[in-house]
């Protein structure tokens, strides 16, 4: 009987079995350095998304929590018959950690332009804000009171059709004045109006000027369509001529009569306009209204105003 020989492996057999043991000895190899990749890259991930939800909560105090989704994603791969590679988790981690650090770089630069925004406002409205220094004089009263003016005149040269302002002068008037002034009534009837150029008159008739170009003047005002407009044009034009002002005087004239000169005062104010610049040593312009008086109010030269109108004409040589 021949001795039986241990059995061997065929070669084939082992070489097989080599095989295998050093393909799972590699792929077991690499498996520890990847881990400790994989959770660095985790850590950093987070850390990132920490501060994303900070800044998030700084810039957005009222978002309520509120977090926003990266807009910077991956674009959608098409579809295709034949499957692409599969992604690897490091692939997805280092994706993730793109699509966060960009949107903390977008929040981070729209929190700086928000922020020189807010500045340049901030600097436009302290530029537009006008200093206690610029700031004008509180508006005058609408409706001043007469017994309030000073006694001395005013300078001349104001707009002939400003409105009437209270006076700026500090000079307070004589205590008899302001009783003298009080003592006069002011009319109360059914028509206000008439009342108002009705107290203008009483002031001017009690020789008290400034008050009456100042009520006239508040009248007008008050009053722009009432009959009684072309009479207080003209009696304020007089009032100023009777405080010796015969340029203002004419201003007020000449608007009576160029406003309406079919007017019940147009008359007067044409030939008081020629008084004003006979004060004012305008010999030339005096003779022209003074020429176009007697043309266009022939019957009034004649007859109501005749005596004026010779007064006037004594001392000019008119053509």
């Amino acid at each position: 009987m021949i001795p039986s020989s241990p059995i061997r492996p065929r070669a084939g057999t082992r070489s097989r079995a080599l095989l295998g043991a050093v393909l799972l000895l590699g792929s077991a190899l690499p498996s520890i350095p990847a881990f400790a990749q994989d959770s660095a890259d985790e850590a950093r991930l987070r850390k990132l998304e920490a501060e994303v939800r900070a800044l998030q909560r700084k810039v957005f105090p009222n978002g309520a929590g509120a977090t926003f989704q990266p807009e910077i994603v991956a674009p959608p791969s098409a579809t295709t018959s034949s499957p692409g590679p599969s992604t690897t988790p490091i692939t997805d981690l280092l994706g993730r950690m793109d699509a966060v650090e960009a949107q903390l770089a977008r929040v981070t630069a729209e929190t700086e332009q928000n922020s020189n925004r807010l500045s340049q406002v901030e600097a436009k409205l302290a530029a537009a804000a006008p200093s206690p220094a610029d700031a004008g004089p509180p508006p005058a009263l609408t409706a001043p009171v007469v017994s309030s003016l000073p006694a001395e005149r005013r300078s001349a040269g104001r707009p002939a059709a400003s409105p009437p302002q209270q006076s700026t002068s500090s000079t307070k008037p004589s205590a008899g004045r302001t009783q003298a002034v009080r003592a006069i009534e002011k009319p109360q009837s059914d028509d206000a109006g008439d009342d108002d150029y009705s107290y203008g008159f009483r002031l001017f008739d009690a020789k008290f000027y400034p008050e009456a170009e100042q009520q006239l003047k508040l009248y007008l005002q008050k009053y722009p369509k009432h009959p009684r407009v072309s009479y207080a044009r003209n009696l304020l034009g007089r009032a100023y001529l009777e405080d010796n002002e015969p340029r203002e005087a004419a201003k007020w004239f000449l608007q009576n009569y160029q406003a309406d000169k079919k007017g019940p005062r147009a008359a007067d104010s044409l030939l008081y306009l020629a008084r004003s610049m006979k004060q004012l040593g305008d010999t030339q312009r005096a003779c022209v209204a003074l020429g176009e008086f007697s043309t266009t109010f022939a019957a009034e030269a004649a007859a109501r105003l005749k005596a004026d109108y010779d007064d006037t004409r004594r001392g000019l040589s008119c053509s």
